[in-house]
């Protein structure tokens, strides 16, 4: 009877397993059916069938992921400077909290790699009850059981204590610090970079808004020149032609406007994006370029290079990157050497007995011990050696990528330096074309009114006078952000207050 009853139970365990084997297989028809055919809901793939959504790959809508956070107050009702806009982008950006995050995983890391350098207490109990029955051959009585019982509990504290590793978890310690050290250094470096792409994109937002103006004001003298070619038409001293190249000018003038304006709205989309926020916002920003900018730049010298290198967070970032290369080499090479451990139990237990009708028969022990050991590794298959030969090898490309790094800030910072002294140039260029084109302009609409010129070169100087307005706003702006980018890539532009021109 007992082998049968064996039998049964190797039965139902075949068969049970069976069964999950197949609903394991079954989980396939949550995928895909094939490589050209679209995945469907299971609320769909029940629904009626539709020849017209064969082909359709679209996925389900979730409602809940329509609405986009803001974790950050705004007035809308506020002109927001160059200033605030940087203080709200910082406030809300999500590349800086995510660096921040990352921080606070990396200083995390650093109390875990110290947290294995102490010992480590276990309590664990062990509880449970055995019940046996066990059939007896009794003279004259005939076949028996004897039903025994055994409940137990077992609670027991634990030391797990590695006293000596060669300094290996030392250096794990060192390295996770020095990629702390470096995520802290990301993270200023983040939001300094938040700085800089709100201050580009809101010189560029303002050039925008100047070129709005510009072609206002282009329409505006256009619009003079066609009011002073229907007034000599009136007095007949001019032709139907002139007055059509007027009017021609003021279309063109209508157009280059609307082009400025399209302009401005996509300046203001891309410093919204640079700021981290709502694309749809709207909020009111002071566009003026009028602030002051350096009248002479001397460009680089030895010592502007020596502070940028020393305090630009792409190269403390990288020099700790390379001293935690070494640390976690050093931790491969005590993976060679032996390690001793301290061991301890403190452990009660209590029990008792019962077969058949006999009395219950209680016990209670107790007992501890404490065990000092060492390991030594003797052979691993080269996994050790294999490990010591990467450790060494990511060490290696660390001091070449810290170098690399290096030479890349210096061409930045002396390409940020040339293009600074080109835009100061171009502006007070640009300045003197603008006064002389505006002259030109003048004289030639005024020569026209007194009959002593023509509409076509009132034309071009108004012409003229677009291109050096426009000209002169785009290098102002230049030097705007040629000087905030300087200040960028020489580790300079920390705070919204290090702004050039501020």
């Amino acid at each position: 009877m007992t082998s049968r009853n064996r039998l049964l139970d190797k039965a139902v365990i075949g068969i049970l397993a069976l069964s999950l084997a197949g609903c394991a297989t079954e989980a396939l028809k949550q995928a895909p059916a094939a490589p050209d055919q679209p995945w469907k809901p299971a609320s769909r793939k029940n629904g009626p069938a539709h020849k017209a959504d064969d082909r359709d790959f679209s996925v389900p809508a979730n409602p809940e992921l329509a609405l986009v956070s803001n974790p950050v107050s705004i007035n809308t009702q506020k002109t927001y400077g160059l200033a605030d806009l940087i203080d709200l982008a910082q406030r809300s950006n999500p590349s800086t909290r995510n660096a921040w995050e990352k921080a606070r995983q990396a200083a995390l890391a650093v109390g875990m790699t110290e947290a294995t350098m102490v010992p480590i207490i276990t309590a664990n109990v062990i509880g449970g009850v055995q019940k046996t029955t066990t059939p007896v051959d009794v003279p004259l009585l005939g076949e028996r059981n004897i039903n025994t019982t055994l409940k137990g509990v077992t609670p027991a504290l634990a030391l797990q204590w590695l006293v000596f590793d060669f300094g290996q978890r030392a250096a794990l310690r060192d390295a996770a610090k020095q990629v702390s050290f470096a995520a802290n250094v990301g993270f200023n470096a983040m939001h300094q970079k938040l700085i800089f792409d709100v201050t580009r994109t809101y010189y560029e937002y303002c050039a925008a808004v100047s070129g709005t103006r510009i072609a206002e004001q282009t329409l505006r003298n256009s619009k003079a020149v066609l009011a002073a070619v229907e007034a000599k038409l009136k007095e007949g001293t001019t032709t139907t032609v002139e007055l059509a190249l007027a009017k021609q000018q003021v279309a063109q003038a209508e157009l280059r406007l609307v082009k400025a304006t399209g302009q401005q709205q996509t300046a203001y989309q891309a410093l919204l994006t640079a700021m981290g926020v709502n694309a749809t916002l709207n909020i009111k920003v002071d566009g003026s370029l009028n602030r002051p900018l350096p009248v002479k730049f001397d460009g680089v010298t030895q010592s502007m290079l020596e502070t940028a290198l020393a305090q630009r967070p792409d190269v403390i970032a990288s020099y700790a990157a390379l001293k935690a290369s070494k640390f976690a080499t050093k931790a491969a090479e005590a993976e060679f050497m032996p390690k001793v451990f301290v061991a301890g139990t403190l452990a009660s237990t209590s029990n008792s007995f019962n077969a058949g009708s006999l009395p219950t028969i209680g016990n209670q022990t107790s007992g501890m011990g404490i065990l000092v050991g060492a390991t030594v590794p003797l052979y691993d298959g080269g996994l050790r050696a294999a490990q010591l030969r990467n450790a060494q090898s990511t060490e290696r490309a660390a001091a070449e990528t810290f170098r690399q790094v290096q030479l890349d800030a210096v061409a930045e910072i002396v390409l940020a330096a040339n293009a600074l002294k080109t835009a100061l140039a171009a502006n007070k260029a640009a300045g003197v074309l603008v006064q002389t084109s505006a002259t030109a302009f003048d004289a030639a609409l005024e020569a026209y009114r007194n009959g002593l010129g023509t509409i076509t070169t009132v034309n071009e100087t108004n012409n003229a006078l677009l291109d050096a307005r426009l000209a002169h706003t785009d290098a102002q702006a230049a030097a705007l952000i040629g000087a905030a980018n300087l200040a960028f890539f020489t580790g300079a532009l920390t705070s919204s207050s290090k702004l050039p021109g501020l």
